[in-house]
């Protein structure tokens, strides 16, 4: 009997447990999408401060920050005609602080700070 209560409580607290879902480069592609009019200099900054804010605040853990780092870094590498100032710029000219430089030499694995908008 003590069995079956203590597999019907570990049932239960994995039911109630909150589901956690890992941030993904699939997010950060999504978003980069609506930001290349004006990375690539062909249009105004439009939804792209929307999307760097929603990204920043998606990417709650230091896993989920280097891995935002880490997939803009290979899209800015395999995206053409990317402005690396204005990428850089972004979260300035949107009025965030971003938690890691916006740089193709930003070394995302040694990345720890746990800060984020401002």
């Amino acid at each position: 009997m003590a069995g079956k209560i203590a597999c019907f409580l570990v049932l239960c607290m994995v039911v109630v447990a909150p589901h956690v879902e890992a941030f993904t480069c699939g997010q950060v592609q999504a978003g980069v999408v609506k930001c290349l009019p004006y990375l690539q200099n062909r249009g105004p900054v439009g939804q792209c401060c929307d999307v760097v804010k929603g990204l920043l605040n998606s990417a709650k853990t230091t896993q989920d920050r280097r891995t935002a780092c880490s997939c803009l870094k290979a899209d800015a590498i395999a995206i053409k005609g990317i402005d690396m100032r204005k990428a850089a710029a972004l979260p300035g000219t949107c009025g965030v602080t971003s938690p890691f430089k916006i740089s193709l030499s930003t070394d995302c694995s040694k990345y720890v700070n746990n800060s984020s908008l401002t």
